[in-house]
């Protein structure tokens, strides 16, 4: 896969991690009235998350139009991302298993833009002039 393709692909990926997150606000919003299924947690983390990844698609974005610092950006911020999903996930009882249900798929979704943006021709097609 070359890297343009690669770009492409990770813009498809934060555009759905970008969908989703909204989505779950929406749910969160639906459901609100059931303490059991939107905590505290819930909001902060899908407010926060839901903002996340509007700087990710952002980023995604700008690096398939060929941004150099939007490719960088897209880099950290699909990588931290990653693993603090891993992390909270992994917590017991933090959040709702509806929650961490999400928050898994958009766990899968940042591991394959975290694949794809760290590809050798992507890397290489930003890679610093010497």
């Amino acid at each position: 896969m070359n890297a343009t393709a690669a770009l492409r692909a990770a813009r498809l990926l934060t555009a759905l991690y970008l969908g989703l997150c909204v989505l779950t606000l929406a749910a969160a919003v639906l459901l609100r009235h059931h303490a059991s299924l939107v905590t505290d947690a819930v909001w902060t983390r899908g407010a926060i998350v839901t903002v996340s990844a509007a700087v990710t698609f952002a980023a995604a974005v700008r690096a398939a139009r060929g941004s150099r610092p939007a490719y960088r950006r897209l880099r950290i911020i699909s990588a931290v991302t990653l693993a603090a999903v891993v992390v909270l996930v992994a917590l017991p009882g933090l959040f709702p298993l509806w929650m961490r249900l999400e928050q898994s798929v958009c766990g899968l979704l940042l591991l394959g833009v975290v694949a794809l943006v760290n590809r050798e021709p992507v890397r290489s097609r930003f890679a610093a002039a010497r």
